[in-house]
């Protein structure tokens, strides 16, 4: 007889079996397990396991942790196997479909099928997945040979291809529950009458793997959460969502738009230009406060460069090349802006007094992802990058990381956001050497912790060239948007031959820094776009204010306003069609501008106007000069929100 010994909530239990299932430790274990949050999966040694996992007896005690659906493992679990009953669903109801993948995601999961299936269809199969969950069958896993995984799905050629596709020592398992078996790894719950609330979101199309040269196939999302309460929540905040999407304001205030003829490539309109130059003349405000220079570097370089800076090698996948025949060369779209900000450095002799040395650049990159990953301005094809590069001597590597969290603290205090701050290190594909990439990571490190600040550490997921630090946007809705950076880089220099003369005469390789505040000018907008509810703040907008006549007796005084606002460098538009008030006001609606004015034969005859607040719901007359006067003290103090009509002083005072 052999022992199994577990450490289970920091204590050893032994026991004298040669294998026990993971399931009969959780009588062991005090952890709750009750009917609301029953225990669905395990941790074995760090790996999560399902509960029927058998551990058979070792020299080692294993070390044992059980989940609940509060677990982010957990949740997953839950949300694979409600993956599997609605394919369970769609089979009785569809026949024996093929099947492309089917993986739980954050915000619950989705299955591809090979089937004729559309959005009227959803709630006959939630009625199936509800018989399902109700007829309680268990979850079994099974390993299976790879001949047998082939006479199993003998009909199905995406999991013949999936097998195929397979390391020749890989483990091959199956999940089966009630009528129904999938090729699966797991892991998922024990029973199906574990699961709880789940809806079905949509129907949509996909291609198999991504690729639009591959089958087309119809793709079902959904989402499930261990209690009603908690889908209830998640479906008012979808729909909050829906509503904020910066893709439908953007159409609405005519901000950009997209075209085939470039794929995943915006094109900004006259307002979202506004816009964005604002974004940048901000940033280019906080460059000048911090001590930058702002350069410009070609798109198009020759793949000898890139072939130096090590993209070549590590990034090709994601970039565009263009053969010049003539020439015979090679020439790459810039994915990154680093190898030109290097050219810049190396163009002429570097002392340390020139150090550091703080290049900035709106950098305009393309990068090749592919169409299911695009997604609005969010992740594009095209966008510009807030970049920079630092080019400093070691010495300087706390100071110069310091200064520039504090200038994105700057930033992001400035739109009220809050956020969240990460150590990504080494990832398993890298460059250089692990003492340069741990002398790097400590410093990045020190000087997070002498600022005070809290970070969590993200292991291998730095760039292939060095550690960063990045920074999480959490919106109104609690999402996470990962946008700025700090990345800590030893390798470019070494690989660009990048020097400067020491104070001892003698040369030596600078330090580089990629800090990128916003990371995308695109993806920042989108954020802003979507906090907002495109109601931006006064110095953002695109239309500040907006004047609309009461008839047409005052259109000329509505015409002599524009004209001296837009003198004053506001940014006003009119409305002066023969539409009745009602309807003008109502059509000002999508313009979403911070403030409206109505004026009349009364306004005009004493130069007043009457000021409607963005939300409209209240109105006051003022003077002009008066209302001039508090709107450019909105601007200048970059307030959040308007002033409202309440707070403009009245005629009479």
């Amino acid at each position: 007889m052999k022992v199994v010994s577990i450490i289970l909530e920091g204590e050893t239990r032994s026991f004298e079996v040669n294998s026990m299932p993971v399931k009969d430790a959780v009588r062991l274990s005090t952890k709750a397990n009750t009917a609301d949050c029953p225990i669905v999966l395990a941790r074995v040694d760090g790996q999560v396991v399902d509960l029927s996992t058998v551990l058979n007896a070792k020299d080692q005690p294993y070390r044992v942790e059980f989940l609940n659906t509060d677990d982010p493992d957990g949740l997953l679990a839950y949300r694979h196997t409600i993956c599997h009953v609605m394919t369970q669903a769609v089979r009785r109801l569809f026949g024996n479909v093929n099947l492309g993948v089917g993986p739980p995601t954050s915000e619950g999961y989705y299955q591809d099928y090979q089937a004729s299936i559309s959005e009227t269809d959803i709630p006959r199969i939630e009625a199936e997945m509800q018989k399902i969950v109700a007829a309680k069958f268990n979850v079994e896993r099974r390993v299976v040979s790879r001949e047998e995984a082939h006479k199993m799905f003998a009909g199905d050629p995406f999991k013949r291809e999936l097998i195929d596709g397979l390391p020749a020592d890989a483990v091959i398992s199956v999940y089966t529950q009630g009528d129904h078996t999938d090729l699966c790894v797991g892991p998922h719950v024990p029973n199906t009458g574990m699961l709880r609330a789940f809806k079905l979101m949509r129907v949509s199309g996909a291609y198999w793997r991504g690729d639009a040269e591959r089958e087309q196939l119809t793709r079902i999302t959904g989402t499930a959460y261990p209690t009603q309460a908690a889908l209830d929540l998640d479906l008012k905040r979808r729909e909050e969502a829906e509503r904020r999407d910066h893709r439908r304001v953007g159409k609405e205030m005519g901000l950009f738009i997209f075209s085939m003829d470039a794929p995943g490539c915006p094109f900004f309109l006259p307002r979202g230009t506004i816009i964005y130059n604002k974004l940048c003349n901000y940033k280019r405000e906080l460059m000048r406060d911090y001590g930058y220079d702002e350069i410009r570097t070609p798109t198009i370089l020759k793949r000898r460069l890139w072939e130096e800076s090590g993209h070549w090698a590590n990034y090709k996948d994601k970039m565009f090349t263009i053969e010049d025949k003539e020439e015979e060369q090679v020439y790459a779209v810039k994915p990154m802006n680093c190898p030109g900000s290097s050219i810049v450095f190396r163009s002429q002799q570097r002392s340390y007094r020139d150090l550091p040395l703080r290049l900035a650049e709106f950098g305009y990159v393309h990068r090749n992802e592919s169409s299911g990953e695009v997604t609005g301005l969010l992740r594009v094809r095209a966008f510009t990058q807030d970049d920079a590069h630092l080019y400093i001597r070691e010495d300087q590597i706390r100071d110069e990381v310091q200064q520039t969290v504090k200038m994105y603290q700057r930033l992001y205090n400035e739109f009220g956001f809050k956020y969240k701050i990460a150590l990504s290190t080494r990832p398993e594909k890298r460059m250089g050497s692990d003492a340069l990439w741990t002398q790097a990571e400590e410093s990045l490190r020190f000087a997070l912790e002498s600022l005070g600040l809290e970070f969590m550490v993200k292991e291998g997921d730095g760039a292939f060239y060095g550690p960063k630090i990045d920074f999480q946007i959490n919106d109104c809705l609690g999402r996470d948007w990962q946008c700025g950076t700090i990345q800590l880089d030893f390798q470019m220099p070494e690989r660009f031959g990048l020097e400067y003369t020491g104070i001892d005469d003698k040369a030596h390789r600078p330090v580089m820094i990629h800090p990128a505040a916003m990371g995308s000018i695109e993806r920042f907008l989108a954020i802003l776009i979507e906090e907002f509810e495109g109601h931006f703040p006064t110095w953002l907008a695109p239309v500040q204010v907006l004047v609309l006549s009461i008839s047409e007796k005052s259109n000329d005084y509505v015409s002599d306003l524009c004209r001296r606002l837009k003198a004053g460098g506001f940014l006003a538009e009119a409305d002066v069609t023969s539409e009745r008030l009602g309807k003008k006001i109502q059509n000002s609606r999508p313009h979403r501008a911070p403030y409206i004015l109505v004026v009349g034969p009364k306004e005009a005859a004493s130069d007043e106007v009457s000021v409607r607040d963005r939300h409209g719901k209240e109105q006051r007359s003022v003077a002009f000069s008066a209302f001039v006067e508090r709107l450019t003290a909105d601007i200048s103090s970059r307030r959040r929100e308007p002033f409202a009509a309440s707070e403009f002083p009245s005629r009479a005072q």
